[in-house]
This record gives C-alpha cells, structure tokens and sequence, in this order.
C-alpha cells in the first residue's frame, strides 16, 4: 500500500480528501475465521455466502385462509365449496383438491396439487362442512412461488457485509450454522498528557480525569474491535517512543488522543514520524483540526486531538472509516437527511464545521435542527445533548434561520 507525502503544514487537507487517502492507501488487515452463527452479528463478512435451497423450497401460503382452484371459484359473488382438509405449515396435503373442493390453509404450509389461490380467511365463511369463497380475487392470490425470495446457486450476501440481523437471518434461511468472517482489528489505544488521571483516583489541582479513552474505546466496541487499553502516556518523548514502538508490534492499529498538535509537549505525532510516517497532518475541519494519520512501521496510526469533543467528531468523521476500511468492511458512507435550521451561524470560508444540534419536530412534522449554544470542543455535555452534527461546508459563511441543511444523525456515525 502506497503512502502519501504530508502536506505542508500551512495547508490543512479538506476532510473529502483525506477519506479518499484512507480509502487508497489503507485495506484490509484482518484474517478470515469461521464462527458460528450466533455469534456473527456485528462481523465482518469474508466469504460469499451461496444459497444452497430455495426459499421457499416449494410454493406456501402467505395467509391462514382457504386454498382451491382458482377456475372452480369463478362465477357470481362468492362460491360455496367442499371442505376436503386442513393443512398446518410443516405438513403435506396427501391428495390433489378437485373441482369444488377446498382445504384450510396456514401461512407457510405447502401449497397442494389443484390449489392456486388463496382467499384469506377474514374475508370467507366457514359452514356445514363448506367454505363461502368470494369470486374475485385474481388466480395466484396469496401464494409465495418457490424461490420467489431465494434462488438455490444464488449469491445472497457478499464479502465487506457488516452483518446485521437481517444478514444473520437470511443465513440461516438458507442452511448456514456458521460464517466466515473477518477476525476483529486488534487497536491499542493510548491518551497522552501530564495533566490527565484515571477516574476513580487523586485528581490534584490542575489535572483533569481522563474521558478520551473512553469514548474511543466505546467507539471502537461498536464497531466490533478489540481494544487494548493502554492507559495515559506522560509527555516524555522516550517513553511515548518505547510504548508506541510496542503496541505496534502486537496491535492491527494504534490509536492515540493529545499528542498531534505544534506544543512543546505535544511529542506523538514527531515519535510516530520517526518510527514511521506522518501521512496526513491537519484537517480544513472544526472541531478537530489537529489529526496524524500515518504508520508505526507497517502499523496504521491514527492521532486524534486531545479535546474530547475533537477527539469524538474526528473519530466518526476520519477514525470510523479507517476502522472498517482495516477490518475489511465495504465502504458504506455514513447517513445523513436534511432538516430545517432552527438557529442562525455565522462563519469564515476556509474550514468545513460540523455543528452540534438536538432534533425537533416543527410546527409543519418536519425535523428542525437546534445548534448547542456553545461551539468549544472542551464542552463534552454537548455531545450528549446533542442528536447529531450539522454539516457546514467549508465555503459557507452563513446559515439562516429555516435553510435546509445537511445532518448527520449520531446513530448512524457510532456504528
């Protein structure tokens, strides 16, 4: 995999073309195992999987109702018809229904021979062994054909699938006890900085508990990794050096918060270039625009900025699709829907921001954004309080009160 030659500092990259370098310059580093059905919701696919039956493997009922042929049915309103069985799903009629004939039917029962419509049974009556049919329901009416979901040869789910429910089930519907999916990315994950404390433990003053390393590694859960916790690296360039040399012999990716910007005691993002590279450094981007991207040796290596809001909104912006991109994910970008601005922002053209919002219904049902008062990246409740991210792009200078503008819903950029 190429690398890429850091841009001058004076001109941070726009945050479109830094996903496009995560796309060209990174892929997949995690191998294949087989794990049992159960067990795979949330993994990454790594095989096809191939329907082996068809689904469903002959023509059923869609309805609990009555079964007969459709010819038989078809004059005046209704027609009375002999009931000659039952059929329940999971059981086979051992005849074929004749003209004038007519069987109970349950949703997924096999259909019997003589039988081609279904007429659902609110809509029939049931007397002295006959059944009240009525004549105007089209040949074929509530019957799902063999196949008609999933043919056998068929490929039903691809390799790059994060597998949801709906995968895991549809893998099941076809035969399959277990998958082939991608091992989870092993990621190490660091915070840097003399001032931080463990919660839970002596916070002398001037010191702040440190959150970075949980939000990413709750982060890093939902996207199915398995993190290695690392703890607080001090400001001292030896022992960031040591620590980070280390986790990148054992680690799929290394992840750090603080560190990455111009300080004094800012050391990572220079140990890294040392060690390594230094691919990608600064981001036309607010909050966040303080981000390392580059390799320990020949591991990827993500810097993400100390504040907690920065260290947040860059992880799902720039870290979320790295993160997939390694785990062999396919490239799926995250959702967004236009909502209504219920405030008014005012900015310089240069860097694209992405605003903190809550949603609510207006007085029209449409969704209205409304911006958190305060844009600092140290205010960690807004993350909280807020629903998702209001796109800005860097161009713009102004939103108006009632333009529509692009959002980005939290839910869809945690997972």
């Amino acid at each position: 995999m190429d690398c890429f030659a850091a841009p001058a500092p004076s001109a941070p990259l726009p945050l479109d073309e830094a996903l496009a370098r995560v796309q060209g310059a990174y892929g997949a580093v995690t191998e294949p195992e087989e794990v049992p059905l159960r067990a795979a919701l949330g993994r990454i696919l790594a095989e096809p999987v191939t329907a082996t039956v068809n689904v469903p493997p002959v023509a059923v009922s869609a309805m609990d109702g009555w079964g007969y042929g459709w010819a038989e049915a078809a004059d005046g309103d209704v027609r009375r018809l002999t009931v000659v069985g039952r059929v329940p799903a999971g059981s086979v009629f051992p005849g074929t229904v004749g003209p004038g004939e007519a069987v109970r039917i349950f949703t997924g029962a096999p259909i019997p021979a003589g039988v081609d419509t279904v007429a659902m049974q609110e809509d029939c009556r049931a007397e002295d062994g006959a059944v009240l049919v009525p004549a105007d329901l089209k040949r074929g009416a509530n019957i799902r054909d063999a196949g008609e979901d999933m043919t056998a040869g068929s490929v039903v789910l691809t390799p790059g699938l994060r597998l949801r429910a709906q995968e895991v089930g549809l893998a099941a519907a076809v035969g399959r006890s277990s998958l082939s999916v991608r091992k989870r990315l092993r990621v190490v994950l660091f915070s840097t900085g003399d001032e931080l404390r463990e919660p839970g433990t002596e916070k002398p003053e001037g010191a702040i508990y440190d959150a970075n390393r949980y939000t990413l590694a709750a982060q890093l859960d939902a996207l199915g990794a398995d993190v290695r916790d690392l703890g607080i690296l001090p400001d001292k360039p030896d022992v960031t050096r040591a620590a980070l040399a280390d986790a990148a012999a054992t680690a799929d990716l290394v992840v750090t918060s603080g560190g990455a910007s111009v300080g004094e005691e800012d050391h990572v993002k220079r140990v890294v270039g040392e060690l390594g590279s230094v691919d990608l450094w600064k981001l036309a981007l607010k909050p966040g625009k303080p981000l390392a991207l580059g390799r320990i040796g020949a591991t990827p290596f993500l810097g993400l900025p100390g504040n907690p809001v920065s260290a947040m909104v860059t992880f799902m912006l720039v870290g979320r699709p790295l993160v997939l991109r390694l785990s062999g994910a396919e490239s799926a970008p995250a959702p967004r829907c236009l909502v209504v601005a219920g405030f008014a922002f005012k900015k310089k053209p240069g860097r694209r921001e992405f605003l903190r919002a809550r949603l609510a219904t207006g007085p029209d049902g449409r969704p209205v954004a409304h911006k958190f008062p305060s844009d600092s990246s140290g205010v960690l409740t807004s993350m909280v309080e807020a629903d998702g991210l209001v796109d800005m792009p860097a161009d713009a200078t102004m939103i108006h009160d009632g333009d529509m503008v692009e959002f980005l819903p939290f839910t869809g950029l945690f997972a």
